[in-house]
C-alpha cells in the first residue's frame, strides 16, 4: 500500500504542475494584444507631377524642384526634391535635355551661317523635351578667293 499512496502523490504532484504550466501559458497569452491585420493601402493619390529644376546659383548645378499630386485622401500633395542641372548641357533646349549632334554643316552663303541636327539622348526626370532640335551658329572668317592675276613689282632703280 505504501507504494500505492507514494504513486498517487506524484500522479497528483505531476497533475498540479501541469494545470500551473497550461495556467501560465494562458495567462501569457492573453496578455498579448492581438495584432491587427495591416489594411492594404488604395490609394486614390494621383502621380507626382514635377516642375522644371530650379538651380540655387546660376543657370546649372545643385538646385530643387516642386511635385505636386491630388487626391482626396492623400497625406502629402506637395513636396520639394533636390536635383541638379548638368552645366555643359545647351540651356536653350531645356536644362534637363541632353541632344547627341551631328557635325555641323556646310556654310550658307546666303546667311553666312552654318548647322547641325541634333536627336535626344537622354531626358531626366521625365522632361518634356523635343526628339529632334536644330542649331545654327556663324561660320567664321569667310575666305574669299583670291585674285590669280599677275603682280607687278616696282623696280627701284
Amino acid at each position: 500500500m505504501p507504494q500505492q499512496q507514494q504513486q498517487r502523490r506524484m500522479f497528483t504532484a505531476a497533475l498540479l504542475a501541469l494545470v500551473f504550466v497550461l495556467a501560465a501559458v494562458s495567462t501569457t497569452e492573453a496578455g498579448k494584444k492581438e495584432k491587427p491585420e495591416k489594411k492594404a493601402k488604395k490609394s486614390d493619390c494621383g502621380e507626382w507631377q514635377w516642375s522644371v529644376c530650379v538651380p540655387t546659383n546660376g543657370d546649372c548645378g545643385l538646385g530643387t524642384r516642386e511635385g505636386t499630386r491630388s487626391g482626396a485622401e492623400c497625406k502629402q500633395t506637395t513636396k520639394t526634391q533636390k536635383c541638379k542641372i548638368p552645366c555643359n548641357w545647351k540651356k536653350q533646349f531645356g536644362a534637363e535635355c541632353k541632344y547627341q549632334f551631328q557635325a555641323w554643316g556646310e556654310c550658307d552663303l546666303n546667311t553666312a551661317l552654318k548647322t547641325r541636327t541634333g536627336n535626344l539622348k537622354r531626358a531626366l526626370h521625365n522632361a518634356d523635351c523635343q526628339k529632334t532640335v536644330t542649331i545654327s551658329k556663324p561660320c567664321g572668317k569667310l575666305t574669299k578667293p583670291k585674285p590669280q592675276g599677275k603682280l607687278h613689282f616696282l623696280k627701284a632703280a
